[in-house]
């Protein structure tokens, strides 16, 4: 749900992997593993930091990547 609300937010703001790597400071390779994990063990991994970033640079409450869109 997180992967696809991602890419659902930032299709609507227009953004690309690069302009969100620019303005979190992450790498785009972070962003694309982040967006593209579809198994729960391999997205267990992801830090809360990297996904504070991310609800950061696209304007949203953390608790959005969560829920239903």
């Amino acid at each position: 749900m997180i992967q696809s609300n991602i890419k659902k937010i930032m299709r609507a703001k227009k953004m690309t992997i690069q302009e969100l790597a620019a303005q979190t400071g992450l790498a785009v390779e972070t962003i694309q593993r982040t967006r593209r994990d579809k198994r729960p063990d391999q997205f267990a991994a992801c830090r809360l930091t990297t996904l504070e970033a991310i609800a950061k640079s696209l304007d949203v409450k953390i608790k959005d990547l969560f829920e239903e869109l």
